[in-house]
């Protein structure tokens, strides 16, 4: 990958790694599907706004609408409301642990359905750091199969399909990233408008307070609309399985922010699982790996 496309990959995880904690205080007072709504209807109406102000125009095609349907079930509708629900019986850092999965399934998956992202030992070697990395940092406590274990058989649902949902993206690589971000959500939020009013009956609830506003608000402008665009601008530049990397920075940036904004402390653990992460991104990457081989090959010869 590029060094813009690393920048773009350590922006689009701080976004993300907002999204469990943001998810976290919304549920405190809407139920989850009436989340995932506000999530995507929010994201839809600014991404709207951006394709007309930029001149652009939605594609017309219903082939197309079709896929920007299948796309929205993979990478919306389903992982977004998995995670919700999961989050009502888990906490968000388990959450955020269990969510970086993703490029474990996603090297699988893509070396079956691709011919040119295809299973390597480095890629291999990479993810199992990266997930090892991860698991030190939430500690092992975090993995016991307790009464929480749909909650965390659900974020790994979620993962699933992220994983799924970025190699069927591919498909879309000649449409502007702003057209297949809103594409994607509008989408989303048709299909989630009956769920909500069948399920969730949100008018049965109290109005959410400002806290709640705030958190849907930055769920949907933020964590939504904005890492779409990067997201499929990364998938476009840097491909599926590097893409997946970003699940493995997610807990990374929520430990950070937590640290900077919050007063938490950085254990040991932490700082050895990010030392863990930053092995497997050097892996999955390759050219870490490639120079070092240079370099001791120049030395021996």
């Amino acid at each position: 990958m590029s060094g813009g496309d690393w920048l773009r990959l350590c922006l689009l995880s701080l976004l993300w790694g907002g999204s469990f904690f943001f998810n976290e205080l919304a549920l405190l007072e809407v139920r989850p599907f009436t989340l995932v709504l506000c999530r995507v209807g929010i994201a839809a109406l600014c991404l709207h706004l951006l394709v007309q102000a930029r001149g652009l125009r939605l594609p017309s095609s219903p082939r197309l609408w079709a896929g920007f349907a299948l796309l929205a079930v993979l990478n919306n509708l389903l992982p977004f409301s998995l995670i919700a629900w999961g989050q009502t019986r888990i906490d968000s850092g388990l959450a955020s642990i269990l969510n970086a999965t993703t490029p474990l399934f996603g090297v699988l998956l893509a070396h079956r359905l691709t011919t040119d992202e295809r299973l390597s030992a480095n890629r291999l070697a990479g993810v199992l750091l990266g997930v090892a990395g991860v698991a030190l940092i939430m500690g092992p406590s975090s993995l016991r199969l307790d009464g929480s274990l749909l909650g965390k058989l659900a974020i790994l649902g979620a993962a699933f399909c992220y994983a799924l949902s970025t190699i069927f993206g591919r498909r879309f690589g000649g449409i502007p990233p702003l057209l297949i971000a809103t594409g994607q959500v509008t989408m989303t939020s048709v299909m989630m408008l009956p769920l909500v009013l069948a399920i969730d009956r949100p008018w049965q609830l109290p109005p959410p307070g400002l806290t709640t506003i705030g958190a849907l608000l930055a769920l949907g402008v933020v964590a939504t609309a904005l890492a779409y665009l990067l997201f499929f601008r990364i998938l476009t530049t840097a491909g599926a399985t590097n893409l997946m990397l970003v699940t493995f920075l997610v807990p990374v940036s929520a430990l950070l922010l937590g640290s900077l904004l919050l007063g938490e402390q950085l254990g040991l653990n932490d700082a050895a699982g990010m030392g863990l992460i930053a092995l497997g991104l050097a892996a999955v990457d390759g050219r870490p790996l490639a120079a070092l081989r240079r370099r001791t090959a120049a030395s021996l010869g």
